[in-house]
């Protein structure tokens, strides 16, 4: 079963030092993943502040800069895995390392037949 692992963290909690870590670690997960064949993608997000909000209503286009929500914590990446069940994502998901500043958001993904492969 395929899992977005969604990486919700304080971005102004990180120094960039850490940041450049964390995106090291995870890339070494990230290949530790592919060994095992479970990895299907990931990639951290540009900060908050380059978010656009998209939404219809009566059949008009409403656009906003910025993310949807106002949190503490944003959405700063995912990862994209392939996992036998929600254990072994919870797994997974506490090895990333923005888990220990954030909080990572397990969610099976839906499979709909018919949509292009990516």
């Amino acid at each position: 079963m395929k899992y977005m692992l969604l990486i919700y963290a304080d971005e102004q909690a990180w120094t960039e030092a850490e940041r450049e870590q964390c995106y090291r670690e995870s890339t070494q997960l990230a290949h530790q993943l592919k060994s095992k064949g479970q990895f299907l993608a990931t990639s951290p997000l540009q900060p908050v502040s380059t978010a656009t909000s998209v939404k219809v209503r009566d059949n008009k286009r409403l656009v906003t800069d910025g993310p949807f929500a106002e949190t503490r914590e944003q959405l700063g990446g995912y990862f994209l895995v392939d996992a036998k069940n929600l254990d072994e994502a919870m797994d997974i998901a506490g090895r990333i390392p923005a888990a220990r500043k954030g909080t990572v958001e397990i969610r099976p993904v839906v499979e709909i037949p018919g949509l292009p492969a990516g």
